[in-house]
């Protein structure tokens, strides 16, 4: 691995300083190196310019600056010499062992066991085994008398005596009898709300019926950019403005418009179809290490 050169007018460089100066010099954008690494743009550019309150601790920016340097193929060890330090851990003697409680200083003085009782809820469960372990000790007759002398508490009603029997009628005996009526039919509300099968409706609308969900618009512009993998594309316009800045997902497709000329960035060239005023854009003859860079006039 080649070391990040140090020149003695340059002893006074930052962590970000060398940092910036060891991608210039690998001709990698900040945009590929995001790619590259899987983190923001925003992270790089924050450790790049020395704002480390925007990375949160020291660890991170600490394993941020190591997996830049690892990828640019330079010495890590500068770098991190010139980084925020982690704090040491600081040991301390344990005398009264895993099991003792924290109290802290300002605290006051532990409460004692009476004061614990006589709190509401130990209150209340003491009570509840009080009376479990009454009613487990109290003799058993006892407990009979009082159910039997209580007035809530009824003899058994007696068993109701079974009907006498009654020989049904013969044929011989029934044969002058009239004849009895069949039983009229009462039509009920099931009945009338009963209905031939054959009434009820069998016609199922067919799944051609159905509506059918138009698909999304195609991405216009003077600049059209699609994606066969994980890319990311910059768009900046004549003012200055940033008319396209994103990491775009495979088979996701954007465009971009503005004032001419418009300058264009693409971190991966080989997954990334380019389409300028409709006509497809060969990206191979504006492409170093895989990031394209050309302008729309």
């Amino acid at each position: 691995m080649s070391e990040v050169a140090e020149a003695p007018a340059q002893t006074q460089d930052t962590a970000g300083a060398l940092l910036r100066r060891a991608r210039e010099s690998s001709g990698l954008h900040v945009a590929a190196l995001a790619v590259a690494l899987k983190v923001p743009v925003r992270k790089l550019e924050a450790l790049e310019d020395d704002r480390f309150e925007d990375l949160g601790d020291a660890v991170f920016i600490r394993a941020l600056a190591s997996s830049v340097c690892r990828t640019l193929k330079v010495d890590a060890q500068p770098v991190l010499e010139r980084l925020p330090q982690t704090a040491a851990p600081r040991l301390v003697k344990d005398t009264d062992g895993l099991n003792a409680p924290f109290r802290a200083p300002g605290d006051g003085p532990a409460p004692s066991w009476i004061d614990a009782v006589r709190q509401p809820v130990p209150l209340a469960v003491l009570a509840l085994l009080a009376g479990a372990l009454v009613i487990y000790f109290l003799p058993a007759t006892h407990i009979e008398e009082k159910l039997a002398s209580s007035p809530l508490v009824s003899a058994p009603a007696p068993a109701p005596a079974p009907a006498p029997f009654i020989p049904a009628p013969t044929v011989s005996e029934t044969a002058g009898a009239a004849p009895v009526a069949a039983p009229a039919v009462v039509e009920t509300s099931a009945t009338k709300t009963a209905a031939p099968a054959a009434a009820l409706p069998t016609a199922i609308p067919s799944a051609e019926a159905a509506p059918v969900l138009g698909a999304s618009p195609a991405a216009g512009g003077i600049v059209v950019l699609r994606t066969r993998g994980e890319s990311w594309v910059e768009v900046v316009d004549a003012k200055g403005a940033v008319a396209l800045r994103k990491i775009m997902a495979a088979g996701e497709s954007a465009g971009a418009t503005g004032a001419l000329p418009l300058t264009v960035t693409v971190g991966k060239a080989d997954i990334t179809d380019v389409e300028v005023r409709g006509k497809k854009f060969d990206l191979r003859a504006v492409s170093k290490d895989n990031v394209a860079r050309f302008e729309v006039k």
